[in-house]
């Protein structure tokens, strides 16, 4: 396994986000469909979303640059650069409040099981 910088990949994804006409890129560090755990380090330009989507299983946040706003079950909770947080297991959304970059940890139930 190689070694990265996750600081260098969420500036260059930040920039990807901000050319995108989705304003958002991504790109996942570990799993896929033989593995249980996926993380994903996912940029979004300032006023982008994600859109209300489901949680795929356990999942955490960690801000890696930037300030985002996660919204579920009529609550919002604000994260800044360093702000780490579980994410509900329910619907939700997360909105770049500026020029953002997190890191996505999903536990998958039933991915990685023989």
């Amino acid at each position: 396994m190689n070694a990265l910088s996750l600081t260098a990949l969420a500036d260059e994804l930040i920039v990807d986000a901000k050319a995108a006409h989705a304003g958002r890129s991504a790109r996942t560090l570990h799993g896929g469909r033989e593995h249980s755990l996926r993380q994903t380090v996912i940029a979004l330009a300032a006023g982008h979303s994600l859109g209300e989507h489901e949680s795929p299983g356990e999942a955490t946040l960690q801000v890696l640059r930037g300030r985002v706003r996660l919204h579920h079950g009529g609550e919002t909770w604000e994260g800044a650069q360093g702000d780490y947080r579980p994410i509900p297991l329910q619907r939700h959304d997360l909105e770049a409040v500026e020029d953002s970059a997190v890191l996505l940890t999903v536990a998958v139930q039933g991915h990685g099981e023989e």
